[in-house]
């Protein structure tokens, strides 16, 4: 695990890729925009939430998912890593206790473990 100048703790594609086959219990939060949604998308099992709304304090723009559960296991994805150790900082500010943020974003998901979503 990596970390960084916000102590949030970094995890690798290559171990969110391992976990998401494996089946573990993890909530990966996409904080990315709408239209950035549009353009890539990981999978189903991926909760969204665009930083812009979390930006201003706003935790109904959570998943339920999220909201329910301040001990689960949150994994911060965004475009390429920097708006997810934000977005992590924010949740731990405001109580979650396991939250990390995916290094190297989508871009670095398509590019080391699956193409076949795409770049922009």
């Amino acid at each position: 695990m990596m970390t960084n100048p916000y102590g949030i703790p970094e995890v690798s594609v290559q171990e969110v890729a391992a976990r998401r086959t494996a089946g573990d219990s993890i909530i990966l939060l996409d904080v990315r925009e709408p239209y950035e949604l549009n353009a890539v998308q990981l999978g189903a099992d991926v909760e969204m939430a665009p930083l812009s709304e979390l930006a201003t304090l706003q935790e109904d723009a959570l998943p339920e998912s999220v909201i329910a559960d301040k001990e689960a296991e949150i994994i911060v994805i965004c475009h390429h890593g920097q708006r997810s150790l934000q977005a992590a900082a924010w949740l731990k500010m405001k109580g979650w206790s396991n939250v990390a943020s995916m290094a190297g974003g989508v871009h670095a998901y398509a590019m080391q473990i699956d193409p076949s979503i795409g770049f922009y």
